[in-house]
């Protein structure tokens, strides 16, 4: 049986259907649910095993990225993301504007709904940024992600991306293992410095997960490198399998296993 993807839609998603897809390519099957139809009833978060939570500009960034949403989902679904986000089979997954959302939530770092321990701010390039940039994947505590040291290439769209928190806060990422990936440079160091850090963010964070390993978000877009020729340099590099794919292979591996 394969597993069942919301793929939650609000005004202003817009890498929706690439987030489907991918899924699907990777043996899911997605469903697109407006979080109108959510608060109306007339679908339900428990009908689902995995959460997704697309990239684009929800309600088009007012106030801040992802605020408007991370909003309407700590104050109508709070009990209903709590009782999801507890069952040992599920996952939870933010993308760009999704990870935004879920930091703003306080599900990312720490499993705090409505609580933040972090953001995502202004790139310190004082731009958008939309291009490719290279990622490793970190030893940490997501259940699904076990290619750690593997580097690949991702796509980014986004002008509010830099990871920031507090000493405090940051100490606790590292010691609980919750990072999942980091920007590195050419030669797989940890970028510090642009344009290989494209926003400036602390730590080179990238990507995160909860305590419970099984909320993840990240700033680039695993969802756009799903096929080899999305890549522009595919046979230059002799790239056999897209970076972006065994993110989501992974995740409906685990599904089907629990």
């Amino acid at each position: 049986m394969k597993p069942s993807v919301l793929i939650l839609q609000s005004d202003g998603t817009n890498c929706d259907k690439e987030l489907a897809f991918a899924f699907e390519l990777a043996g899911a099957k997605a469903e697109f649910v407006h979080i109108n139809d959510l608060r109306a009833k007339k679908n339900s978060f428990k009908n689902f095993q995995i959460l997704a939570l697309p990239g684009g500009f929800s309600y088009g960034d007012d106030v801040a990225s992802g605020k408007i949403l991370a909003v309407e989902l700590t104050s109508f679904f709070a009990q209903e993301l709590q009782a999801f986000t507890k069952r040992e089979e599920t996952l939870t997954i933010g993308i760009c504007n999704g990870f935004q959302t879920l930091i703003r939530t306080g599900l990312l770092p720490f499993h705090t709904l409505g609580t933040m321990h972090a953001t995502l701010t202004n790139n310190d390039s004082g731009h958008f940024e939309c291009r490719w940039i290279r990622l490793k994947a970190q030893k940490s505590r997501c259940v699904f992600l076990k290619n750690e040291d593997q580097i690949g290439y991702y796509a980014i769209n986004h002008g509010e991306g830099k990871f920031f928190a507090d000493k405090k806060a940051l100490e606790k990422i590292e010691k609980e293992n919750l990072v999942t990936f980091r920007y590195v440079d050419r030669d797989g160091n940890q970028a510090t410095t642009y344009p290989d850090n494209p926003n400036g963010a602390l730590g080179a964070i990238a990507g995160l997960c909860d305590p419970t390993g099984r909320v993840f978000g990240m700033m680039p877009h695993p969802e756009k490198f799903v096929l080899p020729t999305q890549f522009p340099n595919w046979q230059r590099e002799n790239i056999k399998k897209p970076h972006g794919l065994f993110l989501f292979e992974n995740m409906v591996q685990f599904v089907k296993q629990s």
